[in-house]
């Protein structure tokens, strides 16, 4: 956004938080609030006269449920939202369907002393606002599995075979739908796959849980010295860094502490630089949807060591930093749109 102010709507049931949120976001030059409603039925009333770039949007509402409406505007008219609400802790179920349904950012309020936190957590809001302003979202789609085909019992041990091929991912912003987007995609013979994607803890291991529902692999938040294996996708968790490691003809993951590298942990960079050191030729990097630029030095280590890599391209991302930026450092071999990477991760590049 350029050129003028991010126009901004608030959808709260709170007169209070809507007045505290149209004061600190409405004292910022770059950031103009048009407008607030109670509940999302006065929402579209409103926005239908002047439609704003992002929208601040409550879940426990009357009349339409934040969620409920939050699916309607990505179905209908893709709109980058914030979710601000007590309901969308760390980790819950309901802060997972509101990722998955499509929002950019979310701030957890508590159910006390909230107008002086909305006051401490300013900037947050404010960055978040920003964040999403400069997102594009997509259109609502719900992954399903083909008809006849059923996801595999974990821990059955059908695909437990040791394989040399390893497929990283890392993503950001706009992450959890483009990863769900692609898993769900793969077959069971899949190769073992390793993935970063910036979030807080126990986000991930929700986000995991979900998708191993919804994918024929097998999908799981990832534990110290998990091994790589065929049909199996590890997650690293919030809050952890992950690195692939070797261990004779096998490959393992380690999870753990450190200082946040590129301001995240995990960092993608940590885990595409370790996979650069530990498979060379025998992997693919693939850097999707983000913020910034973690992992696309990472990535350029990759292809320098042997591995093929991909980057997402800019129309089928939410948010076109991290692939731009591998791009710009020439670390991707392929540049590919979304739909195109599940095909490519299956044949080994672009």
């Amino acid at each position: 956004m350029t050129g003028r102010p991010v126009k901004v709507f608030l959808v709260d049931d709170s007169a209070v938080v809507r007045q505290v949120l149209q004061a600190l976001l409405g004292s910022e030059p770059d950031l103009q609030v048009i407008g607030s409603a109670s509940d999302p039925i006065f929402a579209l009333q409103k926005m239908a006269h002047d439609w704003p770039d992002v929208i601040v949007l409550d879940i426990e509402m009357p009349r339409m449920d934040g969620l409920t409406f939050l699916r309607k505007l990505m179905a209908e008219r893709p709109t980058p939202v914030v979710i601000c609400s007590s309901l969308a802790g760390n980790g819950t179920q309901t802060a997972m369907q509101a990722l998955a349904a499509g929002a950019v950012e979310i701030i957890t309020k508590p159910t006390m002393g909230l107008k002086d936190f909305l006051e401490d957590s300013a900037d947050q809001l404010r960055a978040a606002v920003r964040a999403a302003a400069r997102s594009r979202p997509r259109a609502l789609q719900v992954a399903r599995l083909q008809a006849g085909t059923a996801a595999p019992v974990p821990g059955s041990g059908a695909m437990a075979q040791t394989t040399e091929r390893i497929v990283a991912i890392g993503a950001s912003t706009g992450g959890t739908q483009a990863i769900e987007r692609v898993l769900t995609a793969l077959p069971r013979v899949a190769p073992g796959i390793v993935i970063v994607q910036h979030m807080p803890e126990r986000f991930t291991a929700s986000l995991a849980e979900r998708l191993n529902q919804l994918c024929a692999i097998e999908v799981r938040e990832a534990r110290n010295d998990d091994r790589v294996l065929p049909g199996l996708a590890l997650i690293a968790p919030g809050g952890r860094h992950m690195q692939l490691r070797r261990s004779g003809a096998h490959y393992q993951v380690q999870v753990l502490d450190g200082p946040p590298v590129n301001r995240h942990r995990p960092s993608v960079d940590v885990l595409f630089r370790s996979v650069a050191r530990n498979a060379g030729r025998n992997a693919l990097g693939v850097i999707l949807t983000g913020m910034g630029d973690d992992g696309a030095r990472g990535l350029r280590e990759m292809m320098d060591a042997g591995a093929n890599t991909i980057a997402q391209d800019e129309a089928s991302c939410v948010v076109f930093g991290m692939p731009k930026e591998a791009i710009r450092l020439g670390a991707a071999r392929s540049v590919l749109a979304l739909d195109e990477i599940p095909r490519a991760l299956l044949q080994g590049g672009g």
